[in-house]
């Protein structure tokens, strides 16, 4: 076989050693043509082991743009294009052809390449995706499994690496209940919780110190299944030492002023503040600062009046956050705004650039609160 003085025989071998200021032939290969199975990734450097070793995945169905997520990040997938003329060279030792071809064979022409572009992840797709199938109290006995999900089918629906998707499950209080992935209504969550506070009652156990096992044994008893019993712990509670937990105060108060809106709607403060704390256990102080991106308040004439309005609800999209805000309201002060935007993560941008791109600030004086309006 020829040999060039750069010492390569064919192929991609001999694009790679041309020295500086040098040229060698090229022809179209046998093979030449559009090839759009052949695309051209552009990848930062600290991506390359993550890609070489296979542990990246592209995400999305087909009426998506697709998304390509490593373990714990995910990106947009962007494709630019190029004035200038991309040759592709296969290597030698690939599309093998008979005879002494020239020395480098053209077997495609780029018209550019395709770009990665850090994203936050498309979590709201999980939330409406769950949210088709409650979990109910009567499917402790039976449950069927027409429209649930499981692992699998999460990651092939849900644009987010493996870890967002791990995160956004736990920020949904969500549970694998026989292989399916679950959100448990409410109402169930609220007869469970109230059953456990029975229960420590009844037996006289420590609220900050739950023995695991005896807890799950008692709501077992009362008809409530394993699964669902360690889920009420893991949600109310954290684990203290070994075996041993203690309910968080701030979500359960937090979860008996949902309910208690859930069933009235709106309430003059007076009596929801009158009735949340009756339904408090005893040990616990409820207070509001522990409903900031929960509720919200609004003055009628000299009544104060308070509704459920929940962080957890709205988009995770920025845009789609902003609109649904300024849907709700047309003016924010910061004192309320903040806790409906603070739990926003955009790669490349700030709060305040998020606030710069979907707000207008206006501030009287300098020692006015600040007023947010839509853009």
């Amino acid at each position: 076989m020829e040999k060039t003085e750069f010492g390569c025989t064919k192929g991609a071998e001999a694009v790679l050693n041309v020295p500086p200021k040098s040229s060698i032939p090229i022809s179209y290969h046998p093979f030449f043509g559009p090839h759009d199975d052949l695309l051209l990734l552009e990848l930062d450097e600290k991506l390359l082991p993550d890609v070489i070793n296979q542990r990246v995945s592209f995400r999305g169905e087909s009426n998506e743009d697709a998304v390509l997520c490593t373990k714990s990040k995910t990106y947009a997938v962007k494709f630019v294009g190029t004035s200038n003329s991309v040759f592709l060279v296969p290597p030698s030792d690939q599309f093998e052809v008979d005879g002494n071809p020239p020395i480098a064979s053209v077997i495609k022409v780029a018209p550019g390449t395709m770009e990665l572009v850090e994203v936050a992840p498309k979590i709201d797709k999980l939330r409406t995706l769950l949210l088709e199938n409650l979990y109910r109290y009567d499917e402790d006995d039976q449950m069927h499994d027409s429209g649930l999900y499981q692992w699998n089918d999460l990651t092939d629906r849900v644009q987010a690496s493996d870890e967002e998707l791990k995160s956004a499950l736990r920020v949904l209080s969500a549970v694998e209940i026989n292989g399916y992935w679950r959100i448990v209504d409410d109402k169930y969550m609220d007869q469970v919780l109230k059953m456990l506070i029975n229960n420590s009652i009844l037996n006289d156990w420590s609220l900050s110190s739950l023995d695991e096992n005896k807890v799950v044994e008692s709501l077992v008893n009362e008809g409530y299944s394993r699964v669902i019993a360690h889920h009420c712990l893991e949600v109310y509670g954290s684990k203290t030492n070994g075996s041993v937990w203690e309910l968080d105060k701030k979500r359960v108060c937090v979860h008996f002023a949902r309910v208690i809106l859930l069933d009235n709607g709106k309430m003059k403060m007076e009596s929801f503040m009158e009735e949340w704390i009756s339904k408090v256990p005893g040990g616990m102080v409820a207070s509001l600062d522990m409903l900031e991106g929960e509720i919200l308040v609004e003055k009628l004439g000299i009544q104060s009046w308070v509704y459920a309005f929940s962080v957890f609800s709205l988009p995770s999209d920025p845009a789609n956050r902003f609109s649904r805000l300024f849907q709700e309201r047309a003016k924010w002060e910061w004192k309320d705004l903040h806790s409906y935007i603070r739990d926003l993560s955009v790669p490349g941008l700030t709060s305040d650039g998020l606030l710069l791109k979907y707000t207008r600030r206006t501030q009287p004086t300098a020692d006015a609160e600040p007023v947010f309006t839509a853009r």
